[in-house]
């Protein structure tokens, strides 16, 4: 099992920027896509991004589109998220999450599909 932390959440005001990172365990990251989720009090568990393990595909939800990019470090075997243009709404718990697919080029914001999870770090968007 891929052992995944994540770090950077915070406090930040409205239009603020911070930057996730989600650090894998001793494996190999490379041959795993990851995707990045969220999960508001009250609310389900959404998809915000994801990265193929190649890093030739990146996909974002369209609430993020334009503000946040994710992107990866397989040597270092860390992900980032780098978040600008915070709102009150980006406020959530915020995990990554791992899969292997047979394609290097694919992969998925959808929690079904995610095979590896973090524990989260809170991100709240406040002034």
């Amino acid at each position: 099992q891929l052992h995944l932390v994540e770090s950077g959440g915070g406090l930040v005001q409205p239009g603020g920027s911070l930057r996730l990172s989600c650090a894998a365990s001793a494996r190999a990251l490379d041959v795993y896509s990851i995707a990045w989720f969220r999960q508001a009090p009250g609310k389900e568990r959404e998809g915000v991004s994801c990265i193929s393990s190649s890093g030739d595909t990146r996909n974002y939800a369209d609430s993020v589109k334009g503000r946040f990019t994710i992107s990866r470090d397989n040597a270092e075997k860390t992900v980032s998220l780098q978040m600008n243009s915070l709102k009150p709404e980006d406020t959530a718990v915020y995990y990554c999450a791992a899969r292997q697919w047979y394609s290097g080029s694919y992969c998925s914001t959808n929690r079904i599909d995610a095979t590896d999870w973090g524990q989260g770090t809170q991100v709240t968007v406040s002034s």
